[in-house]
């Protein structure tokens, strides 16, 4: 498990260890709120007039309120269980160390399939059931291959293949872009009011300011997609061409206030 990982392990388990105090909270308020109930007579109504009403009325609010937050504290508890489930389910994160050889890897399987369904089709056209067999085909999905969709077509659709050719241009793209990344030098400078900074190590573009930048600030630092990370003391975005770009454009708009 390299450092990214080991990171996203860690909120990962963070954010169940959430949902479980969500979890114990929910159950807490909701046992608090039956014992509360199980306290009034079963029908017994709010008796208006007598001296007990507004003791009785503070009571079963405290009973209603006791449920709600035990309702809320549970849909927390799911939220945060399904974020802990998605954390390293988004894809190959250029902040992973190994991203280029997982990249390559995901490119060469892309690549193989694209040959593999070529090699298909090719078969398809001459109606070589044995030729699919021996490519490691199934009997059941040789046949569906030579017997063609709902729209009669045969073999993989041409949009599969174009599909994935835009996906191995993609990779292809991630890989240079993260090859340039790692030939690119730290760069700082500093501005009106803030630092510029393009930190290869975090992989962030990032404007540092001496104290909580003005609302009109940080409506231009929002507009570019910069956010701010408290355990960097800054504004940042990732560090790419976009990212680097947007860094140029928020500049202009400072050093011009």
């Amino acid at each position: 498990m390299n450092s990214y990982e080991a990171k996203q392990e860690a909120k990962r388990e963070r954010l169940e260890q959430r949902a479980a105090r969500a979890e114990q909270e929910s159950e807490a308020r909701y046992t608090r709120a039956k014992n509360m109930g199980d306290a009034i007579p079963f029908g017994q109504p709010i008796l208006v007039g007598h001296h007990s009403e507004r003791r009785d009325r503070n009571y079963r609010g405290k009973i209603h309120a006791n449920m709600q937050k035990s309702i809320e504290a549970d849909k927390k508890a799911a939220y945060l269980k399904a974020k802990a489930a998605s954390v390293g389910t988004g894809g190959i994160s250029s902040d992973d160390p190994d991203a280029i050889g997982k990249l390559r890897e995901k490119l060469s399987g892309l690549e193989q399939a694209q040959e593999r369904m070529k090699k298909a089709n090719k078969l398809v056209r001459k109606n070589d059931k044995p030729g699919l067999v021996d490519m490691g085909f199934t009997e059941k999905q040789a046949d569906e291959l030579l017997e063609g969709d709902f729209s009669g077509r045969k073999g993989f659709p041409s949009y599969a293949l174009s599909n994935n050719n835009a996906n191995i241009k993609r990779v292809r793209q991630r890989i240079q872009e993260l090859e340039a990344r790692e030939q690119a030098t730290d760069r700082e400078l500093e501005g009106n009011g803030y630092v510029y900074r393009e930190d290869t190590e975090e992989n962030r573009v990032m404007f540092i300011f001496d104290g909580k930048p003005s609302y009109e600030i940080r409506q231009i630092l929002k507009r570019r997609a910069f956010k701010w990370s408290p355990s960097r003391g800054a504004w940042v975005r990732q560090l790419n061409s976009a990212g680097i770009y947007a860094g140029s454009e928020v500049r202009a708009e400072l050093d011009a206030l």
